[in-house]
């Protein structure tokens, strides 16, 4: 089935032809009736235009049988194409086809001038609950699914979503990849999955790429790809229901911790030297703790050794990725004294 905007493309193209085929028959009509009949140019033109309106005038000047055998042929011509262009031009009111363009118009407008956004590739089961965490965190983000029903509960939602196949090249730049942090293939297809994650890497090497994957293997060929991080929603779904059940405490200050509702926030910051007045510092030196209420519990160095559980004695350096847990204040007091340049919202 065709995409709503591939129909408003195919009836713009249609009306195109149709105006190009009028202008054809009217011009053949005005250089007959001005080089053959040789009448004036603004008789010839006003005898064409009479002619392909059928209103019935008569002849402007006298006509042979030459003359009005190519006028009978005029007219047909002219109902032929009009009679085309009308019948275009009622389906696209009946359809929509021009409000539905000024939507994609608007929609194209809006994800051009996305940013650092994140792209959502499926909006399934696992792609809605991505998006509602995204929209939870107040984190920019688009949506690509081939499924219309699927992108019109994404956009009764208020998410800005485009129907369109996400294995695409030209989705993905229409959708800002090369500008995007971020890109998450969450289509249950692994293969399609695999496409998105090579063409978003090709795209934009620099772009974060997550992706869904469906058992161990799936994950093995995602990683090859070029995937940042691969998750298999059975796999880390079997793992939590053994640990709800041998560890039933932690997962319960894990879930209070991920959930939707929760009071407590993990955060990353990365560590800039040219900003951060505490880098070259120790934890102990730097007293954060003290001056935000946020705890540090690891540090991801630059060359990719994370250290868990830091000790007072931990330096931070730059390129540091410090993970972090706190409430909603206590990180935005964190990110200031890390980041004190940085623009407030």
């Amino acid at each position: 089935m065709d995409s709503a905007e591939q129909k408003y493309r195919r009836i713009r193209k249609d009306l195109q032809r149709g105006g190009i085929a009028l202008t054809l028959v009217f011009i053949a009509g005005t250089l007959w009736y001005s080089l053959v009949e040789h009448w004036h140019w603004l008789d010839a033109v006003y005898m064409t235009v009479i002619t392909l309106t059928t209103v019935g005038y008569g002849e402007t000047q006298k006509l042979g049988d030459r003359g009005r055998i190519f006028t009978i042929a005029l007219i047909l011509a002219g109902v032929i194409t009009i009679g085309y262009i009308v019948n275009r031009f009622t389906e696209a009111l009946i359809e929509g086809y021009f409000i539905e363009g000024r939507r994609l118009r608007q929609q194209k407008k809006l994800v051009e001038s996305l940013s650092e956004h994140f792209i959502i590739c499926g909006f399934g089961r696992i792609g809605r609950q991505i998006a509602a965490e995204f929209a939870a965190e107040g984190t920019t983000f688009a949506i690509a699914d081939a499924s219309s029903e699927q992108v019109r509960i994404a956009q009764a939602e208020g998410y800005n979503a485009i129907q369109a196949d996400a294995t695409l090249d030209e989705t993905l730049l229409k959708m800002g990849v090369e500008k995007a942090a971020c890109l998450v293939a969450a289509l249950p297809s692994d293969a399609e999955n695999l496409y998105i994650i090579l063409s978003a890497k090709t795209l934009n090497p620099k772009i974060r790429a997550i992706s869904r994957a469906s058992n161990e293997e799936a994950v093995l060929k995602l990683q090859r790809a070029g995937a940042d991080k691969v998750i298999s929603p059975y796999i880390t779904g079997a793992k939590r229901i053994a640990a709800a059940a041998l560890r039933p405490h932690v997962m319960d200050f894990m879930d209070g911790i991920v959930a939707s509702d929760r009071s407590f926030y993990m955060e990353e910051f990365e560590i800039e030297s040219q900003v951060c007045p505490v880098a070259g510092l120790s934890l102990r030196e730097a007293k954060l703790r003290s001056q935000s209420g946020s705890l540090v519990l690891a540090i991801r160095r630059r060359d990719g050794n994370l250290i868990v559980g830091p000790t007072g004695e931990t330096m931070i350096m730059d390129r540091d990725m410090l993970i972090c847990m706190g409430t909603a204040d206590q990180l935005r007091v964190l990110n200031r004294i890390l980041d004190p340049i940085a623009p407030r919202g």
